[in-house]
This record gives structure tokens, C-alpha cells and sequence, in this order.
């Protein structure tokens, strides 16, 4: 089990309710199918930047990276990355998730409480 977070390119949803409709929007745009589009140049720049915190789970060898998944960028189609972590280092990898894609201009959208972050 994962914790999960969305990220996007866009305005800042009024509130929780239309960023659960968009985050809906763009999954089944994006990332629901067979034929993923590549990543924006933004959300490639953002993964780059996580990765420089922790590494991708495919390269990690000493069993420090938080993400559930990998290669990180997989996740990520078009304007948005879909993407989760493990609980043990969800509240520190989500913060910090959160907090980077703010100071990029990115929408954070928390997707087990149906809420923005930060």
C-alpha cells in the first residue's frame, strides 16, 4: 500500500472539490490508457528535483528511497505525475513533494484526503 500524491501544471483549483474534478480530468486524460504522452518539460523538471532528494526505487540499493514506484518519471504523462510513496516516509517525502511543487507553480493535490497541499 502507498501513499499517493497528484501533481499538475494549471491554475490553483478555488477548492478541494474542483481539484478532486480535475485531478479526475487529467487522470483519464493523461495516465488512463495505453499511450502515455511525455512528460511536460515542468513536471520533468520536478521529478528531476525530487530525485535529487531521494533516489529513483530502481537505483536504490540501501533502501532509502520513499517512492513505491519506478522509474519516478513513469508516472508522469503529459502536464501531470501521478505517483506514491511508502508509508514509512510518506509524511516527509509528501511534504516535501508538496513544498517543491509550490515553489514550481505545480498543483498538489492529496489524493487519500481529497484535499489540496500545502
Amino acid at each position: 500500500m502507498s501513499y499517493d500524491l497528484a501533481v499538475w501544471e494549471g491554475e490553483r483549483p478555488a477548492n478541494d472539490r474542483t481539484a478532486r474534478r480535475v485531478f479526475s480530468d487529467l487522470y483519464d486524460r493523461y495516465l488512463d490508457g495505453e499511450d502515455l504522452e511525455s512528460p511536460s518539460e515542468l513536471i520533468t523538471v520536478y521529478v528531476t528535483a525530487l530525485l535529487e532528494r531521494w533516489c529513483d526505487i530502481t537505483e536504490d540499493e540501501e533502501g532509502t528511497s520513499p517512492w513505491s514506484v519506478g522509474p519516478l518519471i513513469g508516472s508522469a504523462s503529459g502536464p501531470l505525475i501521478y505517483f506514491g510513496m511508502g508509508w514509512s516516509m510518506a509524511e516527509e517525502a509528501s511534504a516535501y513533494a508538496a513544498d517543491l511543487a509550490d515553489k514550481m507553480g505545480l498543483i498538489c493535490f492529496d489524493v487519500q484526503q481529497d484535499r489540496l497541499r500545502p
